[in-house]
């Protein structure tokens, strides 16, 4: 996760995170990717079950109807884990995790616990009262998913109105003062449409929107040929910061963050360099705390069915099943070959990432992308769009 906003326009120094001492339970939300010791944020896909088919579906969601692998009882029981081990975030996801009605009742259980509940959703279920609801439970955020504008949005989610719909769920948590903020998935069917979902952030007061470069993972790994070239994922980005920065310069500034392709990072600095080499220097020094992915670390991931991930997109490798075996036991396992591999990586990536002077703010990128394309879990990652010059091999 890359903070544009944070780090090309200003909004954060070094100073705010070694204020915290850089401890995740101290440090607050919009400086958690700062943290030092890296505490992990946990992905809950608490149902597998949706009332869409998005064509992107990393979790191969299945029809709404039916029940879960993981009761309410035993949900409470993996929260006093999560929380005791020092969890920060406890990230409710699908499927769509407002089939299960259940989910206020879990995520009052968390922030009771002392942990940051949010949800990922696709908003089309987020009523007045449950969004009322979930303000009142203290959720601390809603991330909505919208794939560009209505045509290309219901296309994606393979379902007519559900543009609108997504529309009406952000508008429910704004009137009850819930953030709330957009999610967007990269690929050649809609990058297109981003300069949209800046207007819209702007037009409608919506503080908050994550980019999401493509994952190639459920219904998504079909979409490895919707996967932008380097020259076009480079034109995307750098319309993000200079859109990011027309926002502070009109006195709107909104936070914004690209996900999943951690050469966003050296990208950004690449052009600080050249534009204020001052704020270069900062924005290095950030980024080395950030330390780049952080599969296996700093993000974990919880099946429906209680396995254990890297993350939330990797799910060919599973690391143990919480409801045999506690997730904090499971984490810190260095039995558990390639999830302890994962924890100290940055020694084993091959490629140009072995050779490459921004390994140590990129992490090595995405593991599951690389294994994807290579069948090699340390190859260099294919998304990595900067040129050979830029890492100076």
């Amino acid at each position: 996760m890359i903070g544009i906003s944070k780090l090309y326009c200003g909004q954060a120094e070094a100073s705010d995170a070694l204020r915290y001492g850089r401890d995740s339970a101290k440090l607050p939300s919009h400086l958690l990717q700062f943290s030092a010791d890296k505490k992990p944020v946990v992905v809950w896909n608490m149902t597998r079950r949706c009332n869409l088919q998005c064509v992107h579906c990393y979790a191969k969601a299945l029809d709404e109807q039916g029940s879960d692998d993981i009761s309410t009882a035993q949900a409470t029981e993996m929260i006093d884990d999560l929380a005791a081990y020092g969890v920060p975030v406890l990230l409710f996801s699908g499927g769509e995790p407002l089939v299960r009605r259940d989910l206020t009742e879990l995520a009052a259980y968390a922030t009771s616990k002392g942990m940051r509940a949010v949800i990922s959703t696709n908003g089309t279920l987020i009523s007045r009262e449950k969004a009322r609801e979930l303000k009142e439970v203290g959720l601390s955020y809603v991330g909505i998913s919208l794939d560009g504008g209505r045509q290309t949005h219901d296309r994606f989610r393979r379902c007519a109105g559900s543009f609108d719909k997504a529309l009406q769920g952000i508008e429910n948590c704004q009137e009850e003062g819930l953030k709330v903020g957009l999610r967007f998935t990269i690929n050649k069917g809609n990058a297109a449409e981003a300069p949209l979902l800046f207007d819209l952030i702007r037009e409608r007061e919506i503080p908050r929107i994550c980019f999401y470069h493509l994952v190639y993972a459920g219904r998504g790994s079909k979409m490895i040929k919707e996967d932008l070239d380097h020259a076009a994922t480079r034109a995307v980005v750098d319309l993000i910061m200079d859109r990011t920065r027309d926002l502070f310069d009109q006195g709107k500034p909104r936070e914004v963050l690209t996900v999943d392709n951690h050469a966003d990072g050296p990208y950004l600095w690449l052009r600080l360099t050249r534009e204020d080499p001052e704020r270069a220097d900062e924005v290095l020094e950030l980024l080395n705390f950030n330390e780049g992915n952080s599969s296996g670390r700093g993000i974990g991931c919880i099946s429906w069915d209680g396995q254990v991930h890297a993350d939330q997109f990797w799910r060919n490798h599973s690391f143990g099943n919480v409801l045999e075996r506690p997730f904090s036991a499971i984490w810190d396992d260095p039995e558990i070959e390639l999830l302890a591999a994962l924890k100290n990586k940055k020694e084993r990536v091959g490629g140009r990432c072995a050779q490459c002077r921004f390994l140590s703010i990129c992490g090595g990128n995405f593991r599951a992308r690389a294994e994807a394309v290579s069948g090699d879990v340390w190859a260099e990652d294919p998304a990595c769009y900067l040129t050979e010059a830029e890492i100076r091999l």
